[in-house]
C-alpha cells in the first residue's frame, strides 16, 4: 500500500530534490564544479576565502574585495565572553561536533539573526568563528588557559592551524589545509546540506538550519568517514598485512569506510588533488610508510570491488601529517562546509518552498478498532 507518486528509493538515491546553481557534481564526467569552475583548477589556485565568496555571492572577487574579506573575516573570529564561558564549562569529553553545536546555538542567542544582522552577516561571522569555537573549547581544557584567538595569521587555515598546533604554520600545511578547505566546502544536496536547506525551508533562524547541519555531519555515516580512514589504515604495520586484512574484512561483509560514493562510480575527483597533497607532506619513515599502506588498501578495494577512494581516505593522512588530531577531522569539515550550507540556506530562502516528501506506506491494511477488553 503506497501514496507515493515517485518511484521508491532507498535514501531517495537518484530523486531529484530540488534546483540549484551552486555545485554541479557530475557522475558520467566524474567532475565536481563550485558555480562553474573545476575543483581541479580552485584547489590549485584559490585561496579558501575565495571559495567562501563565491559561494556566499555567486562569482570570485576582484582583488580589493578579496582583500577587505580576508580582513573582515580576521576581525570576526574572537568569540564572545559569555560563549567562552560556556565552552569553559563544557565537558572536557564532549564530542567535538556536540561543541560546535553548542556553540553555535549558543552564538545564536548572542548575536541573533535580525535586520542589522542580516543573513550574509551570520554566514561571515560563522565562517570566520566555528573553528574558534571548537580549537578555544580544546585548548582550555587541554591547558586551563584561555587561548587568544585574535591571531596574526591572515587567512583561515593559517589561524586553524595555529589554533591546533600552538606555533606559526609551515608554509606547505598551510597550502594543504586551504587546499582542503576547498574540496570540503560543498557538495550538492548531501545529507547535512539537505538537512539545512529542509530546516530553512520552514522559514527558521540561520543558526537553528546550521545547527540541523552540523548534527547531520555528526553521523559516521557522513562526516566520520576521514577519521574511520585514519584508524584503518594506521591498524595495519605493512602494505602486505593491509591487503590480508582488508582481503578478510571484505570477506566478513565489514563496511569499509573512506570508499566509494553515492554520487561518483569510477572515481572522486577531489581524492587525487588530495593524495598528491599528502605524498608532497610525508618526510618521514612513518609516514612513507603508511602511504604505502594506503594504497595497497587503495589497490585491493579497486581490485576487489573496484571501490574507489573518496575524498576523506587520504585526507585523514594529509591531516595526521599536518599533526592534526583525528578528533579534529570532522569538526574541520564543519570549518569548510559552513560556506556550502550557507550559500544553500540564502538559496532556498530565494525561492523558498517548504520541503515535505511522502512516504511509502507499508504499515497494515485498515483494520477495526476493538475495545480493550475485547482484544
Amino acid at each position: 500500500m503506497s501514496n507515493a507518486k515517485n518511484p521508491k528509493t532507498g535514501g531517495l538515491a537518484g530523486i531529484i530534490a530540488g534546483d540549484s546553481a551552486i555545485c554541479l557534481c557530475s557522475a558520467a564526467e566524474e567532475s565536481l564544479l563550485y558555480r562553474g569552475y573545476s575543483i581541479e583548477d580552485l584547489g590549485a589556485h584559490a585561496s579558501f576565502e575565495e571559495v567562501a565568496w563565491l559561494l556566499t555571492r555567486g562569482e570570485l572577487p576582484n582583488q580589493q574585495k578579496l582583500i577587505t574579506y580576508q580582513a573582515k573575516l580576521k576581525n570576526l573570529r574572537d568569540l564572545p565572553p559569555d560563549l567562552k564561558s560556556i565552552l569553559e564549562h563544557l565537558p572536557p569529553n564532549s564530542n567535538m561536533m556536540d561543541v560546535l553545536r553548542t556553540g553555535c546555538s549558543v552564538l545564536g542567542n548572542i548575536e541573533p539573526e535580525s535586520s542589522q544582522h542580516d543573513q550574509l552577516a551570520v554566514a561571515d561571522r560563522l565562517i570566520a568563528c566555528l573553528g574558534s569555537i571548537v580549537l578555544y573549547w580544546m585548548r582550555f581544557h587541554q591547558t586551563k588557559k584561555r587561548s587568544v584567538l585574535n591571531t596574526e595569521e591572515e587567512t583561515m587555515a593559517g589561524h586553524i592551524l595555529r589554533l591546533i598546533l600552538d606555533r606559526a604554520p609551515d608554509d606547505l600545511s598551510l597550502q594543504c589545509l586551504d587546499a582542503s578547505l576547498i574540496l570540503y566546502a560543498e557538495h550538492e544536496f548531501n545529507a547535512s546540506t539537505f538537512t539545512v536547506r529542509t530546516i530553512a525551508s520552514t522559514l527558521s533562524d540561520f543558526y537553528s538550519a546550521i545547527c540541523g547541519g552540523i548534527g547531520a555531519l555528526r553521523g559516521p555515516l557522513h562526516g566520520g568517514a576521514n577519521e574511520a580512514a585514519m584508524a584503518l589504515i594506521s591498524q595495519f604495520h605493512s602494505p602486505e598485512e593491509a591487503r590480508q586484512g582488508i582481503n578478510r574484512m571484505l570477506e566478513q561483509k565489514q563496511l569499509i569506510m573512506g570508499f566509494g560514493h553515492r554520487v561518483y562510480t569510477t572515481s572522486d575527483p577531489r581524492s587525487a588533488v588530495i593524495k598528491a597533497w599528502a605524498k608532497r607532506l610525508a618526510k618521514t619513515e612513518q609516514h612513507f610508510r603508511l602511504l604505502a599502506i594506503a594504497e595497497q588498501i587503495e589497490n585491493t578495494m579497486w581490485e576487489t570491488k573496484q571501490l574507489f577512494p573518496n575524498l576523506d581516505f587520504y585526507s585523514a593522512l594529509a591531516y595526521h601529517f599536518m599533526e592534526i588530531p583525528t578528533l579534529l577531522f570532522t569538526p574541520l569539515f564543519v570549518m569548510s562546509r559552513i560556506t556550502g550550507w550557507s550559500a544553500h540556506l540564502m538559496e532556498q530562502r530565494a525561492n523558498n518552498k517548504l520541503i515535505r516528501p511522502l512516504s511509502n506506506y507499508t504499515g497494515p491494511l485498515p483494520r477495526e478498532w476493538k475495545p480493550a477488553k475485547l482484544r
